[in-house]
């Protein structure tokens, strides 16, 4: 059982994903009313070396010697993979070990105006940053982050990594109604991204409940309609979590496993977490697809979203 890897996943966008968890559970810079993990525990910018150097390089070459190699190596997990002050020299463990598989960043991207954090990241094949609002207000209500993190700071971040960064970047921009949409949010997140001139645009939205109560989701027609508005050269809505199923390494023994145990009785993420002993971004992946395929329900309680079987 590994601590720090896990997976590999059926990502929606990466294929067969490797994943490495850099930091504990919800320790971020960002506190996102949406998070399908749940409510940050530790909201900070302090980089240190949460998760040990040596650790993840012994867990990568257990499985370099005993798995066949992913689609990608994704940098993710339940938290900010930035925070961690050793990413740079885990990126270089990997290049080393394996120069033919294709390193990815899942980031929020706060970090980005620590030219420290540019250099040490420079090296991956693709970087996944986050911009959901380009106003002050919109980015505190519906991202809420750290107290030092401020817009301004956080968009010329991504702004001056994009004149470093030599590989791709797609930019996801999440959507909820009331929070990011209204016109002058959009036209200043328009601007922005104009400026940060990413490869790619990628549109989402709610998938499961988030971590407050009364938020939902864009409509497929809602989110076109921004795609529109927003008019950039390479845009696209993410695609169904249906599709999900179509991976290879979509795995029916962990959507079996989920299915029984929640027929015995409901559980949150961390029940199942706990429960399944898998990762909690790994579990997140097949409640996605049981869930669009009508096969399970939500219902919100004191502790939290239960998950539970939906009755025919």
């Amino acid at each position: 059982m590994y601590k720090h890897i896990f997976g590999p996943v059926p990502s929606r966008r990466l294929g067969m994903s490797l994943g490495l968890d850099l930091v504990p559970h919800k320790v971020c810079s960002l506190n996102c009313i949406y998070c399908e993990c749940g409510k940050t525990n530790n909201l900070t910018v302090e980089r240190k070396e949460y998760v040990s150097y040596e650790e993840v390089c012994e867990e990568l070459d257990h499985y370099f010697s005993n798995n066949p190699d992913p689609d990608y190596i994704t940098f993710s997990g339940s938290g900010e993979p930035t925070l961690n002050s050793r990413i740079g020299d885990i990126l270089k463990f990997i290049k080393n070990k394996k120069p033919d598989i294709p390193v990815a960043l899942l980031t929020n991207g706060t970090l980005f105006s620590d030219k420290k954090v540019i250099e040490e990241i420079l090296i991956a094949d693709l970087i996944l940053p986050s911009l959901d609002a380009a106003s002050e207000i919109a980015f505190k209500k519906i991202n809420r982050p750290e107290s030092s993190i401020k817009i301004d700071k956080y968009i010329n971040g991504l702004i001056d990594f994009r004149k470093e960064y030599k590989g791709k970047i797609w930019l996801e921009v999440l959507l909820i109604p009331g929070y990011n949409d209204d016109a002058e949010d959009l036209k200043l997140l328009k601007t922005a991204i104009e400026k940060i001139n990413p490869d790619k645009i990628q549109l989402n939205t709610l998938d499961r409940p988030g971590v407050i109560d009364n938020i939902y989701a864009f409509s497929k027609q809602g989110l076109q309609e921004i795609a529109d508005f927003l008019a950039f050269e390479n845009i696209e809505i993410i695609a169904s979590t249906k599709s999900r199923k179509d991976k290879k390494s979509y795995r029916k023994d962990m959507e079996t496993a989920i299915m029984e145990t929640i027929f015995r009785r409901p559980c949150t993420l961390d029940d199942l977490v706990k429960i399944l002993g898998s990762h909690i971004n790994e579990i997140n992946k097949y409640l996605d697809v049981l869930e669009a395929e009508g096969k399970i329900k939500t219902m919100r309680q004191e502790r939290g979203v239960f998950y539970q079987i939906a009755k025919k």
